[in-house]
């Protein structure tokens, strides 16, 4: 699940040319897991629950269950269904939480605003209902701990994607290398294939801090001639071994199959299940690429070279039952002598390129849970100028490094391997199928009978697959399901103490009057500079800043309130971020900023948020002019006046001021008449520049108080800018219990002293850095 090659390639009218270009380069990014599944499906199948005979049933009827799979899993699922439920042009467990969250009151997320629904991103698949409201929504909406139940159903799914970016480098590159077996006496194998394996994992996540662009175009030619391999061999399997093996594709053999092999076949379904890794990508990865492009490459490549290559195997194996070593059930023991060497090198080619997308797509939902509040800070490093998405996290690479040499160290075999991969695979798969049965209810409006349908269905075989997996749980089951509750604790630790930390913010905000009778009277100064205060309320003055006041009676000439807050969109586009207000009277100079983001979004590097910020603030106090101070009649409460979009073209002129050095400017669209004079607002030591344009003297339209405001941002953002954040220390209330102490005292308080602070997160440099201690008593 690779969100790294991304949207520049993504054309805005798909011409068949572009389409088959990008179905070309899904290939590398998309299908490199699902295509290198043959390299140990019938291995873990035959590993021990069930044996081959010479009768033929139990590879006929396993051939029969993992074409029916394919068939009805990543085929009829996820390609005709679940793809069609994209959050603008976006896939994912949280383009399906966010879908639902947009189309019925259950979201979580904090400081929630109605201009949110206002952006141009917000859109509804159809106008909201009014006097016909689904019964479903309305007790969704009604009863708040399913509100609670959902978001702990889409961390779940969250933790096994997680989960599964631990064990998919490790079956992938162990089955790969493990083709050197039949080359080497069984003495010999055992010491050659694990640290060569621990070798290509270590070297595979020591290169991920320079990301892939510099080798991505790489990728779709390797699983592109890994496909080919596969299906060259299937046809050669076929037509040399066993013409007639297309006769086990029809479902009467896996009847036949169970009814023979009982519980050993039930219990063997975990390792069929491997068939079908991989197929969650397709979805994920529907914002980089396009729904017509995901599908042609499926439907017209990887699926028929997936099925030749399964019914390749089981032609040479019906054909040959003298079994004397596991791993001549294998995939490299189908292949021609002659070949096998080609083979192995193109196998952990590929098996590298499938690693790498879901190491990336690790990345990303770490990201998008920290976005939302859901994970602790990370260090999130871009890689590429150029390319979106394409990101890298140091702390998450190299504890995914361990854990996938762990693993191959461990268990040392496909068998463990694979009942620990089968398991995240496919709870992740029940998450979606139950998500996409919600937003065919609430988002497409289906009668809810459909929906059960699809919901029974599907989820009943994977429900099927899940049991199977789950049998396994001593048998190497057991990794998913504890990273999945050490990650579910750590994410619900995290989640629940900042919502507290909120709340408590919320309730100890201080009045507007208080912040208006600061003056030279009680000994306060206002210095030089721009003062931004951040904070996680979108309304009042926060406790941070009183305490930052209290000991330090001086706060600066321009004062700027910044909330940076998540909304439940994938992007916000640019000109739409900034919602700028006044905090007092015009001759006060203090402002709100609330900067908003989406769930996949790129925070903006510091200096181009400076400029933003100020040229937003420059363009407010120009749009407030040209409306004659209408904002004085439209006062909320409080004392605090309503935010104002800026950038979000609502009148029809370009602005009168211009941006330097790459910086996107802010497109209020205003303009006011005459040559005027330019001022620039340059940051110490750094070459860019943010340039407005000020009105001549005999204009009417900007009188002397909005000139002089304007300089005074002028000459406050050469003075320097500092950045005030909340240093917090948290401890549970007296009277808690004893699970509420555990988790504030010692589990959030060891997450944050351990993981990167608010300044890391937002890019604060240190020299401007004022922090102020808060006691957070929860």
């Amino acid at each position: 699940m690779d969100p790294e090659l991304g949207r520049s390639l993504r054309p805005k009218k798909d011409s068949w040319k572009a389409i088959l270009l990008l179905a070309y380069q899904s290939l590398g990014v998309v299908y490199g897991d699902l295509s290198i599944s043959p390299l140990y499906v019938y291995k873990s199948t035959f590993a021990e629950d069930i044996k081959h005979s010479e009768t033929n049933e139990e590879i006929f009827g396993v051939l029969s269950f993992v074409f029916w799979t394919l068939t009805l899993v990543p085929l009829f699922k996820y390609v005709f269904i679940v793809l069609r439920a994209d959050d603008n042009g976006q896939g994912g467990t949280f383009a399906l939480y966010s879908l639902i969250c947009r189309h019925a009151n259950v979201s979580l997320l904090p400081n929630r605003q109605v201009a949110d629904e206002e952006l141009s991103t917000y859109k509804l698949e159809s106008p909201p209902e009014t006097n016909n409201k689904s019964r479903v929504k309305i007790w969704l909406e009604r009863h708040k701990n399913l509100h609670t139940a959902l978001l702990v159903v889409v961390m779940l799914g969250t933790c096994m994607v997680i989960g599964d970016g631990v064990l998919t480098p490790a079956i992938s590159v162990f089955s790969a290398v493990s083709g050197l077996e039949i080359a080497m006496s069984k003495g010999h194998h055992e010491f050659a294939v694990v640290p060569i394996t621990c070798f290509i994992l270590i070297c595979l996540f020591a290169l991920q801090h320079y990301g892939t662009h510099r080798i991505g175009f790489l990728f779709a030619p390797i699983v592109l001639t890994w496909l080919l391999c596969i299906s060259a061999l299937g046809i050669y399997n076929i037509v040399y071994w066993n013409p007639h093996v297309y006769k086990a594709l029809s479902p009467y053999y896996m009847f036949k199959f169970l009814k023979k092999t009982k519980k050993g076949g039930w219990m063997s379904l975990g390792g069929i299940l491997l068939c079908v890794t991989g197929s969650e990508a397709m979805f994920a990865d529907l914002g980089h690429f396009s729904y017509t492009a995901i599908q042609i490459a499926f439907t017209l490549l990887v699926y028929p070279a997936l099925i030749l290559a399964y019914m390749g195997q089981a032609a040479y194996l019906s054909r040959h039952h003298k079994i004397y070593t596991s791993y001549q059930i294998g995939f490299y023991v189908s292949v021609p002598e002659s070949v096998r060497w080609p083979v192995l090198g193109i196998a952990i080619l590929a098996s590298v390129v499938g690693s790498q997308a879901i190491i990336s797509g690790t990345f990303s939902i770490i990201n998008q849970s920290q976005s939302l509040g859901c994970f602790p800070r990370v260090k999130v490093v871009h890689t590429s100028d150029k390319i979106h998405g394409q990101i890298y996290i140091p702390e998450i690479n190299w504890m995914l490094m361990v854990l996938c040499i762990t693993v191959a160290v461990g268990f040392r075999n496909t068998k463990h391997m694979g009942n620990a991969s089968g398991l995240a695979v496919i709870t992740v798969m029940l998450v979606t199928t139950c998500l996409t049965s919600l937003v065919m209810i609430l988002c497409w409006h289906k009668p809810p009978l459909l929906a059960l349908a699809f919901l029974f269905f599907f989820g009943s075989i994977e429900v099927l697959y899940f049991s199977a997996s789950l049998i396994k749980f001593l048998e190497g089951a057991w990794v998913p399901i504890l990273l999945a509750f050490f990650l579910m604790t750590v994410m619900i630790v995290w989640r629940y103490t900042t919502i507290k930390k909120y709340e408590f913010d919320l309730h100890n905000k201080v009045s507007l009057e208080w912040l208006l009778a600061l003056g030279s009277n009680l000994g306060i100064a206002r210095v030089p500079g721009i003062g931004l205060v951040y904070t996680d309320l979108i309304s009042g003055i926060p406790a941070n800043f009183s305490r930052f006041v209290t000991n330090l009676p001086a706060f600066h000439r321009i004062l700027v309130f910044v909330c940076v807050k998540s909304v439940p969109v994938p992007f916000v586009p640019p000109v739409e971020r900034y919602l700028v207000g006044r905090v007092g009277p015009p001759n006060h100079r203090s402002y709100r900023c609330i900067v908003r983001y989406g769930y996949r979004d790129v925070h903006q590097d510091i200096d181009s948020f400076e400029s933003q910020l100020v040229a937003s603030l420059s363009d407010f106090i120009q749009l407030e002019a040209s409306y004659g101070g209408l904002q004085s009649a439209e006062s909320m409460d409080g004392g605090e006046y309503r935010l104002t979009v800026i950038g979000s073209n609502a009148l029809t002129s370009p602005p009168k001021y211009e941006f330097e050095e790459n910086i996107q400017p802010a497109s209020v669209s205003l303009e006011f008449p005459g040559e005027g004079n330019a001022m620039e607002l340059a940051p110490i030591g750094t070459r860019k520049k943010v340039r407005f344009f000020l009105e001549d003297d005999n204009s009417s339209e900007l009188d002397k108080h909005v000139k002089e405001e304007l300089e005074e941002l002028c000459e406050a953002r050469e003075a320097g800018t500092a950045f005030i954040l909340g240093h917090s220390h948290v401890r549970a209330k007296p009277g808690s219990s004893i699970m509420k102490k555990v988790a504030i005292d010692f589990g959030y308080n060891f997450l944050r002293r351990n993981c990167r602070g608010p300044d890391v997160a937002l890019r604060v440099p240190p020299a401007s850095l004022l922090e102020v201690g808060m006691v957070y008593v929860l």
